[in-house]
């Protein structure tokens, strides 16, 4: 007998049930947050939250559209400059070339959103991490 894997309702950014976009998971509050901690990359202020476009199936993170923003769950601090930078040409290879994870970092500074000591020394590692700092 085949092994049949059964795919959830939610493997894919449209619902294969309705046909329908998963409505994007929006946090002011969060990114407000994001928004008070140094750049992931230079360490400085001030920042924006810059959400991460890329896919990654490593962390279940889909696939977004062209005219769409990923969740906000998907979202670091990057100096305005860097932010710029990070949509001028491919996202994979801006991050790649900084040597930092996004999404890895993303999901942990939303796991402790609203502790800005522990967001800090998270930022702080990754850039020790790659030797920037």
């Amino acid at each position: 007998m085949p092994l049949t894997i059964r795919r959830p309702d939610t493997a894919f950014s449209k619902s294969p049930i309705t046909g329908k976009k998963r409505p994007r998971e929006h946090d002011k509050a969060h990114l407000d947050f994001i928004r008070g901690l140094p750049c992931l990359i230079t360490g400085k202020r001030p920042v924006e939250a810059a959400h991460i476009r890329y896919a990654d199936a490593r962390y279940g993170k889909l696939e977004v559209g062209g005219a769409e923003k990923p969740h906000d769950k998907y979202a670091v601090p990057l100096s305005p400059e860097k932010h710029a930078e990070q949509h001028q040409g491919n996202e994979k290879e801006f991050w790649a070339k900084a040597g930092i994870d996004p999404v890895q970092i993303a999901q942990s500074l939303w796991s402790n959103t609203g502790d800005d000591e522990v967001c800090e020394i998270i930022i702080r590692e990754s850039q020790h991490a790659e030797g920037r700092t």
